[in-house]
């Protein structure tokens, strides 16, 4: 059903136009940014049911809305599960013992900027390219405090190998994520984008790299040990994408399956942990859990009293509970995507996402369209695009599917606002890192885009 060009059609256009440029005011308006999502999916929603329903097919649009909510609900789930590993990775203090140990090294501030940028393309194809940016960012922002030039070029750096180490692995993005997934490309499928990321990585490294002195600066003592179980809350991580990866390509069961079973698991070892600890602490009295650890003592347990250490209150790691890992999970953006993926999915019921698909891919062709997309990443968020690529299908090679996935995930680098980790980095490196700063690097950063898609056409055919 076409109504692309009637009154409800419109209506639903002006709400997402509307929705969308009150999410882009997040930070003036201090409005979260899944409040108008949420607002718009169900004005939207609204409005595409009253119009199915006044030509005589009222449930069709239930159908298409359960269809996208379907969509949604795999994808929920599976970040949310994902979140909680690397919440708890980060409650024992795991990424914490990575950024001491390469805070204490003596390297040299152009070190340490080939480094965390090396570090941020290795970890986020398995950790989300959010949580990696922040973390190499901390260590950028530890050695050159004093630095502001450095802090920049080095920040901009994690931003770019971040997003790029994203692209080549279904669980280091979330279009990346959806393209699998939707089955367009199988798991496999994605590393034949390794040397294109590491293309767009590299080249703007390289030219950024000409602006860092040769200072050494000094050692900074910072030991931080992993808490108990931390390592091997990490084995299970890997443990758990081998088991949906294998769950997906033999029985072809939904990924969601793999990850919720190894939150399962994840869950049955943090009770594990958190009772042999607390056997030991009742053994040790005189001393305090620390705070956010493990669940409260037992009914009628006597917690003891603090035992001053100096200055300090000793305390005692007592475990980790799953629960308040799934609690400090990004609800806000989980929301968001809620919003965003349906308010998509209802312009897509209107006929919007067909008309785009005949315009865009139809006039330009794969190469061109892909190309357009990616950049439009940099200003619009790249999953309300890549889900109404998704949802428009268009008749496309699986070279030009690799492509879409690639110029998505790392289009946002262009702009310090185009992605998820340049916007955390901008605030933890507030007046420093900014937008415009970053803008004085985009052109390098662009020729590390136009390379990478060269890359993939070289490596991966047209």
């Amino acid at each position: 059903m076409d109504l692309t060009t009637t009154p409800w059609g419109y209506a639903c256009l002006a709400i997402f136009a509307a929705s969308y440029v009150v999410i882009v005011l997040e930070e003036p308006l201090h409005l979260r940014k899944s409040v108008p999502a949420l607002l718009g999916a169900a004005g939207i929603w609204i409005v595409v049911g009253a119009a199915f329903a006044l030509r005589g097919e009222p449930r069709a649009a239930a159908e298409a809305f359960q269809r996208n909510l379907l969509d949604y609900a795999e994808l929920m789930l599976f970040l949310l599960a994902a979140m909680t590993f690397v919440n708890t990775l980060e409650e024992r203090q795991v990424f914490a013992a990575l950024r001491a140990l390469l805070v204490a090294r003596h390297f040299s501030l152009k070190g340490v900027f080939w480094a965390t940028g090396a570090l941020a393309f290795l970890i986020s194809p398995i950790a989300d390219n959010l949580t990696t940016a922040l973390i190499m960012g901390a260590v950028a922002l530890a050695v050159g405090r004093d630095r502001p030039k450095f802090v920049v070029v080095a920040c901009i750096n994690v931003v770019v190998a971040a997003n790029a180490g994203g692209a080549f692995s279904p669980f280091g993005d979330i279009t990346t994520l959806m393209v699998w997934q939707r089955g367009v490309v199988p798991f496999t499928g994605f590393f034949a984008l390794l040397v294109p990321s590491l293309v767009n990585w590299l080249i703007p490294a390289a030219l950024m790299s000409f602006s860092i002195g040769k200072e050494r600066p000094p050692p900074v003592a910072d030991g931080v040990a992993v808490k108990e179980g931390g390592l091997a809350v990490g084995v299970l991580l890997l443990a758990t994408i081998a088991a949906t990866v294998g769950l997906h390509a033999v029985l072809h069961l939904p990924p969601v399956l793999g990850m919720m079973g190894g939150l399962g698991v994840l869950k049955l070892y943090g009770y594990r942990v958190s009772r042999r600890l607390g056997r030991a602490d009742r053994r040790a009295p005189g001393r305090v859990p620390a705070a956010g650890d493990g669940p409260a003592p037992e009914v009628g347990a006597s917690p003891g009293l603090p035992k001053e250490v100096g200055s300090e209150v000793e305390r005692v790691d007592r475990g980790f509970d799953v629960f308040r890992q799934l609690e400090r999970a990004e609800w806000d953006t989980l929301l968001f995507f809620y919003g965003v993926i349906l308010a998509v999915g209802g312009l897509g019921a209107l006929g919007y996402l067909a008309r785009a698909s005949s315009v865009v891919y139809g006039g330009l062709g794969p190469l061109w369209a892909n190309v357009v997309v990616g950049a439009a990443s940099a200003v619009i968020d790249n999953i309300p695009i890549m889900f109404g690529v998704l949802s428009m299908r268009p008749e496309m090679s699986q070279s030009d599917w690799l492509l879409v996935t690639l110029t998505t995930g790392v289009g946002g680098s262009l702009l310090s606002v185009g992605s998820a980790a340049g916007v955390a980095l901008m605030g933890q490196a507030r007046g420093i890192y900014t937008f415009r700063q970053h803008l004085r690097w985009t052109w390098a950063v662009a020729l590390g885009y136009a390379a990478s898609i060269g890359a993939h056409r070289l490596i991966n055919g047209g």
